[in-house]
């Protein structure tokens, strides 16, 4: 995993929060980190108390100039029981270097907002992955709203990056064909994890439940997991898919 992880890391990736850039560009693909922390709301606490501390953490933002950090706000939707959080933070940055110049410029002085958030949520996992692209949403502006999907993958014996991503670029054009508007990116583990059972996470966005049923459809009455099936089945195992509700806290232009 880690061989394939250095041989991504090489070639440049790109994640989807707040951009709608494609895979394939002439100038190469781009490496934009992501990062999750998963969170409980403590005793008393709930979203309100969460949006008033994000008021106060944009004006912050604001205040320091930093245009480089989206997030968002996900809350389970379709989930199992083993997923013990009522809300994951999901953040990306243009770079790493302005990853870490914000995460810097935070523990040095954060106005306080850090105790506020952490008067609201108590954080048990804070994780980072590397975003592979593969079939962009729909370009404008990003949505207040969203709809994402995560199911965790992993090779099967023979199967390779390269592959796997040939593989993708043609269920991409399926789907596009197909009318679909779903956006598609595959996350490797860089921090925070270890142990990890699975090679990376395979992610979905769509921008209501309406477009994810319209997937559904294509998939199942469609027909569509003949030709998926065709393309990975002998690549990756994947598990069911957890489905979460985004919100749009912070956007930034990634690229």
């Amino acid at each position: 995993m880690r061989k394939i992880l250095l041989t991504i890391m090489s070639a440049s990736l790109v994640t989807f929060v707040g951009t709608g850039s494609t895979l394939a560009q002439d100038d190469g693909m781009l490496i934009i980190p992501v990062e999750l922390y998963a969170c409980t709301y403590n005793d008393r606490k709930d979203s309100g108390d969460l949006n008033d501390v994000v008021d106060k953490w944009n004006a912050y933002m604001d205040s320091k100039g930093n245009d480089s950090y989206a997030a968002w706000t996900l809350s389970p939707n379709y989930f199992g029981a083993n997923q013990e959080f009522d809300v994951i933070w999901m953040a990306a940055s243009k770079n790493a270097i302005a990853m870490g110049e914000t995460a810097d410029a935070w523990r040095a002085d954060n106005d306080g907002i850090a105790d506020d958030f952490a008067e609201v949520l108590t954080c048990n996992g804070h994780s980072n992955f590397a975003s592979v692209n593969y079939k962009a949403l729909p370009d404008g502006d990003p949505a207040s709203t969203a709809v994402l999907t995560f199911s965790d993958c992993s090779y099967k014996e023979g199967a390779s990056f390269d592959a796997i991503g040939a593989a993708m670029a043609k269920w991409s054009q399926y789907l596009t064909d197909a009318g679909s508007t779903a956006g598609i990116f595959h996350w490797y583990p860089v921090w925070g994890g270890g142990g990890e059972e699975f090679s990376f996470k395979w992610i979905e966005g769509f921008a209501n439940h309406a477009e994810l049923g319209a997937d559904y459809e294509r998939l199942g009455n469609g027909l569509g997991f003949v030709t998926r099936g065709r393309l990975f089945d002998h690549l990756l195992s994947c598990d069911s898919a957890r489905v979460y509700d985004a919100r749009n806290r912070r956007s930034a232009q990634l690229r």
